[in-house]
C-alpha cells in the first residue's frame, strides 16, 4: 500500500509530506483548494506524462516521491525486476520535473525510465474518476477481470499452453511442408549431386595429404639430379674417400714407429672415412626416395583437381564436402520419407489443435457460468446507488474461428441503463455519474481479485446526495476492508467513513515577503476537526450548530 507521498515545488505545492494509513482515507477541502493538484503529482510519480507547467513557479524543478510497503511476492517487484531494478520489500518511485519539460525517473534511487515507472505504477495504484474509463474499455479487461472473478486463471494458463503448443505444430507442419516442396523441386539436382559425391566419397583430411604428396613429388624431381651429382663423388677412380682411406692405412702402418706423433692423424682420418661412408650411404637414400611412379604424381593431381573442382561447384570448402554429402543424403532421405513424416506431423496439429479446442470450449463455458454470478453480484450492487432501473450484463461471445491464446471468446461489459433502453457496451451507454457509479459496483464486487493494492476515486459521488452518497460510502468503506482506498470527495457521507481524513486548504505562505504567495496545504484531522469539516461540507461557509450536530450523527452512524 501507499505510505508517504512527498511532493516539492509542484504548481501551488511548496513542500508537502503525507503519510498514509490502511482503509478508507478520504481528501475533502473546497472547490480550487488543490485537490486535482496532489492526483496530478500522484500520477507524474506513477509515471504519467510530465509537463514543465506542472513546477511551481519560479522554481528550476519539482519533485514527488510515493513510497509503497508491499509483500515480497507482490507483481510490483517482479515488474521492477523486468527492467532491471533492484527491488526489495519498499518500493520508492520518484519523477523530477524539470521547468525545461524534461522529467528524470527513479526507482529505489536507481535511474530508470518513464515506461518502467508506468508499469510499475500499475502493479500498485489504480485511478477512478466520472470521466476516466481506462479500466473499463478494453475487451481484454473485461475477460481478464472475469477470469480473475471466476478462479480462472489456471484454467486460462492452460488454454494458452495449449495454443502454444497448437501454433508450433502448425509451424512445424508448414515448416516441413516447405522444406520437402523445395526437395521435390531439386529433387534431379539432389540425386546427381549425391551420386557425385558418393562417388567421389572424400575422406577428413584427404586434401590436405594429397596437396603434401603433390608439393613432395614436384620438390624430389627438382633435387635429385643434385643428389646424384653429390654420390658420383664417391663412385669414380678420384673419390676422396678412396684417398683419404689409403692414407689412412699408411699411418696405422707407421703407428707404432711414432706414437705419440701419428695417433690422433690416424684417428681423425679414420673418423673421415666413416663420415664419409656414413654420407655415401644417406646419399643413397635420398636418392632412392626422391624415385617415384610419374604416374602417381598424374594421379594424386587428378584427384586433388576432382576435389577441388566439385568443391568449387557447390561452393564449399574440400573439408565440408562430406558434411555436404551426408545432407544430400538427409533431404534425399526426407524426400523418401515424407509422405510418413507429413502424416505425423499433421496427426500431432490435429491432436493439438483438438487440445486446445476441448480446452477452449471448457474455459468458455465456465467463462458464461462466472459471467453470470458476476452480473447479478453487481445488479446487487446497483439499486442503492440509485441505478434501479438499470441491468448490469457481461457479454460473452464465442468465436472458434477468432481463437487465440485467451480462447475462443469476446467478453464486454454491458448496461442497460433504464427499463425498456437498448442496452450496449458501458462506456458507450452509461453517463459520467452513471459510469462512476457502474465502475465503483464493479470493484466492490472485484475488490479481491485483479485489484491494485491502493485504489483512487476522485469524486465520483459528484451530482449525488443523500441516499446515493451514502451508498457509495458504504462501498468504499467495504472496499476498503480489503484494499487501501483515497476518495477525493465532496460527500459528506463519504467522509464519514474515513478512517482517515485530510483536508486540502490553499493559504498564503508566512513570511512571503512583499510578493504574496499562495499554497497548499494538507492536514491530517482529528476527530473533533473532522466534525468541523464535515459540518462544513454539510452547511457551507457558515458553519451552523445544526451542521455540526447533522456531522456528528454522520460520523456516529459511521462507526
Amino acid at each position: 500500500m501507499l505510505v508517504r507521498l512527498s511532493i516539492r515545488d509542484i504548481v501551488l505545492i511548496d513542500a508537502l509530506d503525507l503519510d498514509f494509513a490502511p482503509g478508507l482515507t478520504t481528501l475533502t477541502g473546497e472547490t480550487g483548494a488543490g485537490k486535482s493538484i496532489l492526483l496530478d503529482a500522484f500520477v507524474l510519480a506513477l509515471g504519467g506524462r510530465g509537463d514543465a507547467s506542472l513546477v511551481r513557479a519560479g522554481c528550476e524543478q519539482g519533485q514527488v516521491t510515493a513510497v509503497f510497503d508491499l509483500t515480497p511476492d507482490h507483481p510490483a517487484h517482479l515488474a521492477a525486476r523486468e527492467f532491471g531494478l533492484a527491488s526489495e520489500d519498499e518500493l520508492v518511485l520518484r519523477r523530477v520535473q524539470s521547468a525545461d519539460g524534461r522529467t528524470r525517473a527513479f526507482v529505489n534511487d536507481q535511474p530508470a525510465t518513464a515506461q518502467a515507472l508506468r508499469a510499475i505504477g500499475r502493479e500498485l495504484v489504480e485511478i477512478h474518476c466520472q470521466h476516466d474509463e481506462r479500466a473499463l474499455v478494453d475487451p481484454s479487461a473485461h475477460r481478464a477481470l472475469v477470469d480473475a472473478h471466476g478462479g480462472l486463471m489456471a484454467q486460462a494458463s492452460d488454454v494458452r499452453a495449449r495454443y502454444g503448443a497448437w501454433q508450433a505444430a502448425r509451424r512445424a507442419l508448414a515448416e516441413e511442408e516447405a522444406r520437402i516442396a523445395k526437395a521435390r523441386a531439386d529433387a534431379y539436382f539432389l540425386r546427381h549431386a549425391h551420386a557425385e559425391l558418393s562417388e567421389l566419397a572424400p575422406q577428413p583430411g584427404e586434401e590436405e595429404t594429397l596437396a603434401e604428396r603433390r608439393l613432395f613429388m614436384q620438390r624430389a624431381e627438382k633435387v635429385a639430379a643434385d643428389i646424384s651429382d653429390a654420390l658420383s663423388a664417391f663412385a669414380n677412380d678420384g673419390s676422396p674417400a678412396r684417398d683419404i682411406a689409403q692414407a689412412a692405412r699408411r699411418l696405422e702402418r707407421r703407428l707404432t714407429q711414432a706414437p705419440q706423433l701419428l695417433d690422433a692423424p690416424a684417428r681423425a682420418l679414420t673418423q673421415a672415412v666413416d663420415a664419409l661412408g656414413l654420407a655415401e650411404e644417406a646419399l643413397e637414400r635420398a636418392l632412392t626416395e626422391t624415385k617415384f611412379d610419374p604416374a602417381e604424381l598424374e594421379r594424386v593431381e587428378e584427384r586433388l583437381f576432382a576435389l577441388r573442382g566439385v568443391a568449387r561447384k557447390h561452393q564449399v570448402a574440400v573439408a565440408d564436402l562430406t558434411k555436404l554429402a551426408e545432407k544430400f543424403a538427409d533431404d534425399l532421405a526426407a524426400l523418401d520419407a515424407s509422405e510418413a513424416r507429413l502424416v505425423a506431423l499433421a496427426g500431432a496439429l490435429a491432436e493439438a489443435k483438438r487440445a486446445f479446442d476441448a480446452a477452449a470450449l471448457a474455459l468458455s463455458l465456465a467463462r458464461q457460468k462466472a459471467a453470470q454470478r458476476l452480473d447479478a453480484l453487481v445488479d446487487a450492487e446497483l439499486k442503492p446507488l440509485r441505478l434501479e432501473g438499470a441491468h448490469f450484463s457481461t457479454q460473452v461471445t464465442s468465436d472458434p474461428d477468432s481463437a487465440g491464446p485467451e480462447g475462443i471468446d469476446r467478453v464486454e461489459f454491458w448496461v442497460q441503463t433504464n427499463p425498456g433502453s437498448r442496452p450496449g457496451p458501458l462506456t458507450k451507454v452509461a453517463s459520467g455519474g452513471e459510469l462512476a457509479r457502474f465502475m465503483l459496483a464493479l470493484k466492490v464486487v472485484l475488490a479481491d481479485r485483479g485489484s491494485a493494492p491502493t485504489l483512487v476515486f476522485d469524486e465520483i459521488d459528484t451530482g449525488v446526495g443523500g441516499a446515493v452518497a451514502d451508498a457509495i460510502g458504504q462501498r468504499l468503506g467495504r472496499l476498503a476492508k480489503r484494499a487501501q482506498v483515497l476518495a477525493v470527495t465532496h460527500a459528506p457521507q463519504v467522509a464519514a467513513r474515513a478512517g482517515q481524513h485530510l483536508r486540502i486548504s490553499k493559504g498564503a505562505l508566512p513570511k512571503a515577503g512583499k510578493e504574496k504567495r499562495v499554497a497548499t496545504s494538507v492536514a491530517v484531522l482529528a476527530e473533533g476537526e473532522r466534525r468541523e469539516e464535515i459540518a462544513r461540507m454539510l452547511s457551507g461557509a457558515a458553519i451552523t450548530e445544526e451542521a455540526r450536530a447533522a456531522a456528528a450523527r454522520l460520523l456516529e452512524g459511521a462507526g
